[in-house]
């Protein structure tokens, strides 16, 4: 007759119920994961914000809506003559501030988990190094995708009609992820060096609102002063809602798409080691 011990099989169903004492339980040392599956786990860690706090989308659901009406029927009229005609114009142009000033949420996100203590956390885990920036820059994508799902689509209902069909603006689309990816670098060491999250909001902002209000999103650049248009065919936001505009429209030229992947790799170049560097002396 064979006899059970109450405490060995209380241990045994618990291994089979609980997946973290079964994992705990493994005789063999599990396998060192490899820099993509940590990734992409904080990509996960990042995803799953937006479905505990959903009101985190607030700022890519209502800002592009507010903008595109506020700025179509209050200065349509005005600035092109008709609000139908001045929205062909600025949809893309709306389309690119959004992204742009969503990139802000990747260095007020890594500044809160510093405040709050959970990057000393990450910092003992037996983990690649730069997984948990790389995971959130992944992540925030998601928020990019998002934000031009809803500019786009409110454009459509508006009347707005893209000359490149559906490919034109989902090449748009991908154009401005993959600059507005290599921009958030940028907001990543703000985040590292800043003290506390308002601080890395409010200098993100006033270093976004040059870059995106005097550019060519809203108004045709030669109704500008000598000296604005200057700044204007210098600033890289002017040539990315030129590539973008043009890519929706169907006009597109391979100087334009070359231009913002170049400056796209460039931003990557410079400030990715910065704000690993960073991040290595503070873990």
């Amino acid at each position: 007759m064979t006899t059970h011990h109450p405490v060995t099989d209380a241990v045994s169903a618990s291994r089979e119920v609980n997946p973290l004492v079964k994992a705990l339980s493994l005789e063999a040392r599990p396998q060192r994961p490899g820099p993509v599956a940590t990734s992409l786990a904080f990509a996960h860690r990042a995803l799953l914000k937006i479905k505990h706090v959903p009101e985190q989308l607030f700022d890519v659901t209502l800002t592009p809506i507010i903008f595109t009406l506020m700025f179509t029927y209050l200065f349509g009229g005005a600035i092109a003559g008709s609000t139908q005609q001045y929205l062909q114009y600025l949809l893309p142009g709306i389309l690119v501030q959004t992204v742009l000033i969503t990139t802000v949420y990747t260095g007020f996100t890594l500044n809160t988990d510093i405040t709050k203590g959970v990057f000393d956390r990450f910092r003992s885990l037996p983990i690649w190094r730069p997984a948990p920036i790389a995971g959130a820059l992944l992540g925030d994508t998601v928020r990019y995708v998002i934000a031009s799902a809803v500019t786009v689509t409110l454009g459509l209902i508006l009347g707005y009609r893209p000359g490149g069909g559906v490919l034109g603006v989902l090449a748009g689309i991908g154009l401005l992820v993959v600059f507005a990816f290599a921009l958030s670098w940028a907001f990543t060491i703000l985040g590292l060096v800043m003290r506390t999250p308002n601080a890395v909001m409010g200098t993100s902002m006033m270093v976004l609102m040059p870059l995106t209000f005097a550019s060519n999103i809203f108004v045709d650049p030669s109704t500008m002063p000598r000296w604005l248009q200057t700044w204007v065919d210098i600033n890289p936001v002017s040539h990315l809602v030129t590539a973008v505009r043009g890519t929706m429209g169907g006009t597109v030229t391979a100087s334009q798409l070359l231009w913002v992947l170049v400056a796209a790799a460039s931003l990557t170049a410079v400030f990715a080691p910065i704000t690993m560097a960073i991040y290595r002396r503070r873990s």
